[in-house]
Order: C-alpha cells, then structure tokens, then sequence
C-alpha cells in the first residue's frame, strides 16, 4: 500500500473503501446470492454498467434452476452479458398474494 500527503497534510491511499450490498442475480441458468461491493456514492446500477466484462460476487452461493444448491464460495466472477435481471435483497417485500419472500 502507498500512501500520498498533499501539502496540507491530508493523505490518500490506493485502498479504495467499498460498501457491500447483497444481492439476488438471475443468470441464463443459476441464481446466484451474494455481495457486490460498491464504491462510495455509487448505484449497483453503475457497477453493473461498468466497462468491464466481468464483475465479483463475494460471499456467493449458486442455485440451478431447480433451487438446488450447487456451490458455495468466497468468490466468483460473473460475466455481465449473462445476467437476467439483479436485486437487491434489501427490495425484498412480501409478494401481493400474501407469501413470504
């Protein structure tokens, strides 16, 4: 780690610090629970927009298609162009027909 002083004495850093958010991603063919660290001020919607091709799930369990767990892992690297649809777990609400979530 390198650490930069500026003339008034305020340091910067190469660690960036991020904020986690669990998540739900649907792919062509598991679902995948998780987290996706966030840089500060940003949406999960700018993190899944970025450039890059693949993006990291931390603490990540993946479901085939059926609900079975199939893996569990520290980490796992998602390609972008096989994502469904994404959510945050923190948008989860009762369904309209009275069941849990």
């Amino acid at each position: 780690m390198t650490i930069h002083f500026d003339q008034k004495g305020k340091f910067f850093t190469d660690i960036v610090n991020k904020e986690p958010v669990q998540v739900i991603i649907q792919t062509e063919t598991n679902v995948v629970r998780g987290k996706i660290h966030l840089a500060p001020e940003s949406r999960l919607k700018d993190e899944i927009n970025s450039l890059d091709r693949f993006f990291a799930v931390t603490d990540a369990v993946v479901y085939n298609s059926s609900g079975k767990e199939m893996y569990r892992c520290n980490f796992i690297s998602l390609n972008r162009e096989k994502i469904i649809w994404i959510l945050p777990e923190a948008e989860l609400s009762q369904s309209a027909g009275g069941g849990e979530t």
